[in-house]
């Protein structure tokens, strides 16, 4: 999924980026090699753990880039910054999505992307099936392997309560983005969206 993402993100030497709550640093590991020494990858994350967490794995990739905690409802940049805007499994646990899409949005260059991805609806006809591992198997799982049913019950029933593809979609336009497509993957298990700034 990811991997997907960052093909279609097209990074290229001098562009500045910023990833909002990249945790562990995928995206902007990825973005950092392509952008090279010339560009400008910011990584953030409301966790300053899961920040710190990123930021060393970067640098144990001999990458170093500038990092942030930021709530992605009101960023620290300035109006028309970044030519390229990504959150990746963080969308869904922000309580004013239409508020942080807006402050995305604002941070966008006139014609920057950006792009969401995140855990979405099910094609119907696998949507029993994954229910039920939703909601039996994962948890039983976190129990095993992490000592932790409750997040894992958590992650199934928060990505329940969030919008469905067609409603992010229709989300992004009213906070101001253009051209706004979504790409389902794996059945829709996850989705990317994105959508254009045309200022």
């Amino acid at each position: 999924w990811k991997t997907y993402t960052v093909a279609r993100a097209h990074v290229s030497p001098c562009m500045p980026v910023l990833d909002i709550a990249g945790g562990t640093g995928d995206l902007a590991r990825a973005f950092a090699k392509r952008a090279g020494p010339t560009g400008e990858v910011w990584l953030t994350d409301i966790n300053t753990s899961m920040l710190r967490v990123g930021r060393d794995r970067l640098i144990d990739h001999g990458l170093l880039v500038p990092v942030a905690v930021c709530d992605a409802e009101k960023l620290p940049f300035p109006d028309q910054y970044f030519d390229l805007v990504t959150v990746a499994f963080g969308l869904r646990n922000m309580t004013r999505k239409d508020r942080a899409l807006a402050e995305m949005r604002r941070v966008l260059k006139p014609g920057g992307k950006l792009m969401v991805l995140e855990f979405s609806r099910v094609a119907r006809p696998i949507a029993p099936v994954y229910d039920w591992y939703s909601f039996n198997v994962l948890p039983w799982l976190g129990q095993k392997v992490a000592g932790d049913a409750h997040s894992y019950r958590y992650l199934a029933e928060s990505i329940r309560m969030h919008p469905d593809q067609q409603t992010l979609a229709d989300m992004m336009g009213k906070a101001g983005l253009s051209r706004v497509q979504y790409f389902n993957l794996t059945g829709g298990i996850v989705a990317l969206h994105e959508g254009v700034n045309l200022g």
